[in-house]
């Protein structure tokens, strides 16, 4: 996902794969990206980290709590039989309201594990980017290396569900929503 204010700088947030796609999407919309930030690190979202931050010569935030994952995508991505190229080590480390400033546009990360145990998610102005926590519909998935179903609610109804209804959800994977329509419709929330 490629986020950006009015003044065309931006971050790249989980370049899960398929970097010439990535960057083409950079260079088409004329984005100067100042960074990559990670919600997590399964292998899904960070296929394309290395290629993207040698390119345009950016620097990776990422949580401690999932720089295991992060360091195991390969093994994790030859599960599946994907090819994967395992990226350098994260420069940075994303804490709880952290800001991340590019220009006019701000963003500030959030925890939120559950799915992973260094999710993170980042809220703007009148959206956030919820990589795998909230889905339309739906929750990120607490069956894998990590996972725990009841912080995952926890952090949904603490980081998410405080947001007002029509905050636009972002999610790592799938149709956007809002809060409003997952705190009424998600049956993972009730």
């Amino acid at each position: 996902m490629l986020i950006a204010g009015a003044d065309g700088q931006g971050f790249l947030i989980d370049p899960g794969d398929d970097a010439e796609r990535v960057l083409a999407l950079v260079q088409e919309a004329g984005v100067t990206v100042r960074g990559v930030l990670l919600t997590h690190a399964h292998f899904d979202h960070i296929g394309a980290v290395q290629a993207v931050r040698e390119a345009l010569g950016v620097p990776v935030w990422l949580h401690p709590a999932d720089l295991p994952l992060y360091r195991n995508g390969a093994t994790s991505a030859a599960r599946w039989n994907l090819p994967f190229v395992q990226p350098d080590d994260p420069e940075h480390e994303i804490a709880q309201d952290q800001v991340f400033t590019a220009g006019d546009l701000s963003v500030r990360a959030r925890d939120l594990p559950g799915h992973a145990p260094g999710h993170v998610v980042f809220v703007g102005d009148g959206f956030v980017l919820a990589g795998d926590t909230l889905f339309q519909g739906s929750i990120g998935r607490t069956d894998l290396p990590g996972g725990n179903h009841p912080q995952l609610i926890d952090g949904l109804r603490r980081e998410l569900l405080t947001l007002p209804d029509d905050t636009a959800v972002y999610p790592g994977h799938g149709a956007p929503t809002t809060v409003g329509a997952e705190r009424r419709g998600n049956p993972y929330l009730r």
